[in-house]
């Protein structure tokens, strides 16, 4: 986090350096300048809309708001302890949706697994008895064309009978 004049090019060259973000470490993922970000907010310095998340998730963005209402420095002081308790609260309380929705989804797809794992041997033994009814078709097809063979016997029967008729 840096102090910048507006009017230079993003990355140009920064007044001060206030502080740093890393994303990618949860435990520990910024360290700002605190004295030094309140002065520059007193002399007129707009944050990003990054910045404001980062003062906000660090208390400074409060303390600002409690120093531009004129509260005292002990008022301040309690006030920024109270948020600090607070704070850890609210983080708590996430942790505990985040754990509990991560155990729900667990479930879910522990459901869903068996849900497939029943779908599956379901289909297996349709499928085994589609095998079975087709074994069944085959002897009744062999029986369809003996029968084809005696009508075929009976009609050379009969044109024998009908020429000794004769």
């Amino acid at each position: 986090m840096v102090a910048i004049d507006s009017r230079k090019r993003r990355d140009g060259a920064a007044i001060e350096q206030l502080g740093w973000y890393n994303p990618i470490d949860i435990n520990h993922s910024f360290e700002l300048n605190q004295d030094r970000i309140l002065h520059w907010l007193g002399e007129g310095a707009e944050p990003t809309d990054a910045a404001k998340k980062l003062l906000r998730n660090a208390g400074i963005s409060h303390r600002w708001h409690l120093m531009k209402q004129g509260v005292s420095d002990s008022e301040i002081e309690k006030e920024m302890k109270k948020w600090e308790l607070s704070r850890e609260d609210v983080l708590k309380a996430r942790s505990e949706t985040a754990e509990k929705k991560a155990k729900e989804k667990a479930e879910e797809s522990k459901q869903k697994e068996s849900v497939d794992d029943i779908s599956e041997s379901e289909t297996e033994s349709s499928e085994a008895v589609e095998v079975k009814h087709k074994e069944d078709d085959m002897p009744n097809e062999t029986s369809e064309e003996s029968a084809d063979d005696a009508n075929v016997e009976e009609n050379v029967n009969d044109e024998d009978s009908s020429s000794e008729e004769e």
